[in-house]
């Protein structure tokens, strides 16, 4: 997939804040799909691995199964490309500004 269509994959799918809150059920370790079902218990089965494709679409989960059982990986590294493309530039011109701001201010 293009660099263009998998950042347009990451945001779709973290547009969505069941999938966001699906991400953060993952931070500190892998669940499995029964696990995370559990943690959603207004969302059917079904519509929890629909959300989970989509997340896999976007490589931010990836798929591990043992046995019968499918464990979800939180995969940061999407996020982080994305934050080095867009908010890390962003970011560090406001930190130049700040420090521009304190200086003249001292002055």
């Amino acid at each position: 997939m293009s660099r263009g269509g998998t950042d347009d994959a990451v945001f779709k799918a973290l547009a969505a804040p069941v999938r966001r809150e699906m991400l953060d059920a993952l931070k500190d370790s892998p669940l499995t799909t029964g696990d995370l079902c559990a943690r959603f218990p207004a969302l059917d089965r079904c519509t929890v691995m629909q959300h989970l494709r989509v997340l896999e679409k976007a490589e931010l989960v990836i798929v591990q199964r043992k046995g019968r059982e499918r464990w979800n990986h939180l995969n940061p590294l999407p996020i982080k490309q994305i934050h080095d493309r867009w908010i890390g530039p962003y970011a560090a011109r406001a930190v130049d500004m700040l420090g521009r701001l304190k200086a003249d201010l001292e002055e």
